[in-house]
């Protein structure tokens, strides 16, 4: 049965008062489908996948790029979807506030603000107009009056993941100003995620897998609210792919054994539709 977007946002709000539940990121149309197929509760976008699906590196695609993905994605399923909206596409809170109220409008249940600044040599936004940024993103969602839960994320361990206090400390912030979920992609170890639970709870912290290790179970009994995968289906895809086409460039096609039947495929993409 087809949702509202308003049942499909407070469907979401609710997986995060309690438990927690994996949140796959499809890359594109047809892996969204599939996802919903399986039966996840909810998905989460990928601002790497979906570049890399039209042949660009991350963070190369554009704002309006990212809209229209993004209610592409809206409309294919009738699962929440979780926005990842990069550094909101501006740098001044007033400019991220405005983009914000264009991501709602896709009909996204979620979405996430990353302090990542390609411009500076740190490559992050200083703590102070980080927070301002979360505050303005907040104020432009309750501004819509809808339910879209607002991610803050900080990126700094991707380059530095000794710098877990730098990063707890700006979660913290983040959640002060008004964020309803916290994010620190990197973080690996199991007392560094207890301890970014510990400092911004209750509020819900998302966890970022970046390769195999921890299960669900494991980071469920840390206090983690929610686990995703960020581009790692994509690029699971595209290591997949590959092999298969520099075998058929030597003139092989044994690689074509493991493809799925396309039947099978047939059945799942027409399903309700």
């Amino acid at each position: 049965m087809s949702r509202t977007v308003a049942e499909r946002r407070a469907a979401f709000r609710a997986l995060h008062a309690q438990g927690c539940f994996v949140l796959p990121n499809p890359w594109d149309v047809g892996s969204a489908r599939m996802l919903q197929h399986l039966g996840f509760a909810a998905l989460a976008s990928t601002s790497s996948g979906y570049a890399w699906s039209t042949g660009r590196p991350d963070y190369a695609v554009t704002r309006d790029d990212v809209l229209r993905h993004l209610g592409d994605l809206c409309a294919s399923v009738d699962l929440p979807i979780n926005a990842d909206f990069e550094s909101g596409f501006a740098e001044s809170p007033e400019a991220v506030a405005a983009n914000v109220g264009l991501a709602v409008q896709t009909g996204v249940a979620g979405l996430s603000i990353e302090d990542r600044d390609a411009d500076t040599e740190a490559g992050l936004y200083a703590k102070p107009l980080a927070v301002e940024r979360i505050r303005a993103a907040r104020a432009a969602i309750d501004a819509t009056g809808s339910d879209v839960l607002l991610v803050a994320r900080t990126e700094g361990l991707l380059t530095d993941p000794e710098a877990i206090g730098t990063a707890i400390d700006k979660l913290a912030a983040f959640a002060e100003a008004g964020a309803d979920c916290l994010y620190a992609p990197g973080v690996r170890k199991k007392e560094d995620i207890a301890a970014m639970v510990r400092a911004v709870a209750p509020k819900p912290v998302n966890v970022l897998i970046m390769g195999p290790g921890m299960n669900a179970a494991e980071l469920a009994d840390l206090g983690v609210r929610r686990v995703s995968v960020g581009g790692a289906l994509a690029r699971v895809a595209w290591g997949a792919l590959l092999p298969v086409m520099q075998q058929m460039k030597t003139g092989s096609f044994d690689g074509l054994s493991g493809a799925m039947p396309g039947g099978e495929l047939n059945h799942v993409f027409g399903a309700g539709h």
